[in-house]
């Protein structure tokens, strides 16, 4: 999400789900014949945090719902599970969320963090902002849950995002200065789904090679994904401001890549207005499948599948000079 009070991503998916009957149901039923087809699943995640779910702002019970969902999904792919309780004032008011940590041992005891924010705000259902970026990281889990990844990866659900980057700020805090040196990056993945356009950012300098790498993937595997234009000064070519969950790690010198979809050639050019069409849809009513779906015909399922392709294979292939055919 971009909150105006900080300036302002080989193997089968064994099993897939869908809620069963209607889009309200409260159970999912796995179908093994939508296997292959990248980006499924992450559709319905983020069909199941919209519709089952709803709105989950941080501290709610349905913030604990989206918890509990996340966390049985990293357990039903096999992953070690860990929630990592918070708490914070809020307006005199003592909010308490968590973290949901799934680990993956990879070829390197160095690691990856892989991180997307559940909750949401309080108006429309959070399907953009961000049940579209939990979907994708639990499907780079599914597909990546038997695949001896260069790095170990650490799958996180970060709480309380949308009051301050809260869960991001406080997982970081409890890092090592032995686990801070033994990241080797943090990708972060928020608001996917109605954006314009579909970007990557990352550091400046020699530590934006997870972006450049994210780059060189899309345009072999030809994903339409760019980077910010750098139109803007304040936010220089292919970086981005420190609005959502990339920026703590940042700030601890970890290098960071980030997927979003937004639009940055338009508004105040600062990547804040996602549509020609509607200006911005996150933090607004408009937030939902069904708006965004009538409204954007096909969109969703187009840039679920292109950032579950992009992240799973930048994954698989971290550090590497070339990808699979």
């Amino acid at each position: 999400m971009r909150n105006r009070i900080f300036i302002s991503i080989v193997m089968a998916l064994l099993l897939l789900f869908t809620a069963a009957g209607s889009t309200t149901a409260s159970t999912v039923t796995y179908h093994p014949s939508l296997a292959h087809k990248t980006g499924k699943m992450a559709y319905e995640h983020t069909k199941y945090l919209t519709y089952t779910v709803g709105a989950r702002v941080a501290g709610s019970a349905k913030e604990e719902e989206a918890r509990d969902y996340i966390e049985s999904q990293f357990k039903r792919m096999g992953y070690t599970t860990n929630v990592q309780p918070f708490s914070y004032t809020n307006r005199g008011t003592v909010v308490h969320s968590s973290n949901v940590i799934a680990y993956k041992k990879g070829k390197s005891s160095k690691e990856i963090i892989v991180g997307a924010h559940y909750d949401s705000v309080a108006a429309g259902k959070g399907s953009d902002d961000n049940a579209s970026g939990v979907g994708v990281m639990l499907e780079a889990a599914e597909v990546l849950k038997k695949i001896n990844t260069p790095y170990s990866i650490k799958f996180v659900a970060f709480g309380a995002e949308e009051t301050g980057l809260r869960g991001s700020n406080y997982y970081a805090s409890q890092m090592t200065a032995e686990e801070i040196e033994n990241t080797v990056g943090m990708i972060n993945l928020d608001s996917l789904a109605v954006g314009d356009h579909m970007y990557v950012y990352g550091s400046t300098g020699e530590k934006g090679f997870i972006r450049d790498q994210a780059l060189k993937i899309a345009e072999k595997k030809k994903l339409d994904i760019g980077t910010n234009p750098g139109l803007n000064p304040t936010y220089p070519a292919g970086t981005t401001g420190d609005w959502s969950d990339h920026a703590p790690f940042k700030r601890l010198g970890i290098p960071y890549g980030y997927f979003e979809a937004t639009n940055w050639e338009i508004g105040d050019i600062d990547g804040y207005t996602q549509t020609v069409k509607h200006g911005s849809v996150w933090h607004t009513p408009n937030d939902t499948l069904e708006f965004i779906e009538k409204e954007f015909p096909g969109r969703v399922e187009e840039h679920l599948e292109t950032f579950s392709q992009a992240l799973t294979e930048l994954l698989k292939f971290f550090g590497k000079t070339s990808t699979s055919k």
